[in-house]
């Protein structure tokens, strides 16, 4: 129990200098940013760590932080081979593919009321379906290794991007559209230098969006067949080995790789629509 009172503690301990750090306005600054997500952070893990000490809760059920810690260091090479080959592989290439079928056909279906009106509900019907449906037929269809899980990340990124797309190109109002059409602008000078501007706070939406999506598809879709390698085969065979901290060790490869994935399609974001509102400081 003498762990217990010092998670507790511990709890205290934060949340006291997180409200030191909201005085005064000091936590608009970059540096309290930046430290008040850290201090949460770690005094949640202390206060994981005491807790399940403190109550003896069995590895099999919870193991606490330092025992995911030694597992992530001595399995260190099996984590980057399971990365490589679930993220790098098939996350990122059928983000790729996915993200660059939906954008190129958003922008068909955006000029075409035809296919607008006969895609959008074809891709909403092909987003609703349940991955634990589809993932096994995918799985046939292409095999074991890393293709089929691209294919199932493709078929989950394609109708976010696709919509988003959709949205973005009909975001210039329609006096900005005589404005082009007054300058004599082509269809083509249109979309360049109007429509595709426009568009890209909708596009990299469907791009933050997808990055979740293509991570969950290519572990999920793990499971139902792959290779002797790979974050979702690793995760299934761990529990099936009661092997907790491994499963758990798994999971903060996939945290800390979704976290930079998003964090890389925001800083391109940044960049590339440093001209809209949301982005001025």
């Amino acid at each position: 129990m003498i762990l217990v009172v010092c998670a507790f503690l511990a709890w205290a301990v934060g949340w006291t200098l997180n409200l030191t750090l909201a005085r005064d306005g000091v936590a608009e600054t970059r540096a309290a940013q930046i430290t008040v997500p850290v201090i949460f952070g770690v005094t949640v893990l202390i206060m994981w760590e005491l807790i399940v000490r403190g109550l003896q809760v069995p590895g099999v059920i919870l193991p606490p932080p330092s025992a995911v810690a030694r597992a992530f260091v001595q399995n260190g090479n099996v984590l980057w081979v399971d990365f490589v080959q679930t993220i790098l592989k098939g996350a990122l290439s059928g983000y790729l593919i996915g993200c660059g079928a939906g954008f190129i056909a958003g922008i068909f279906a955006a000029k075409s009321d035809f296919l607008r009106r006969g895609l959008l509900p074809v891709g909403n019907f092909a987003a609703a379906l349940p991955i634990v449906g589809t993932a096994p037929i995918l799985v046939m269809w292409f095999g074991f290794d890393w293709q089929s899980k691209a294919a199932v990340v493709t078929v989950m990124v394609f109708f976010p991007m696709l919509v988003n797309t959709v949205a973005g190109l009909a975001e210039p109002t329609a006096m900005q559209r005589d404005l082009m059409h007054t300058y004599a602008a082509s269809p083509r000078q249109s979309l360049e230098k109007l429509d595709l501007p426009a568009a890209m706070p909708f596009v990299f939406n469907g791009l933050k969006i997808s990055t979740t999506l293509a991570l969950i598809g290519a572990i999920v879709a793990e499971f139902f067949g792959s290779p002797t390698v790979g974050m979702g085969f690793r995760i299934s065979t761990s529990v099936g080995q009661l092997a907790l901290d491994m499963v758990w060790a798994e999971i903060v490869v996939a945290a800390l790789a979704g976290t930079a994935f998003f964090g890389l399609v925001s800083l391109a974001e940044r960049i590339v629509t440093f001209w809209h509102p949301s982005q001025r400081s």
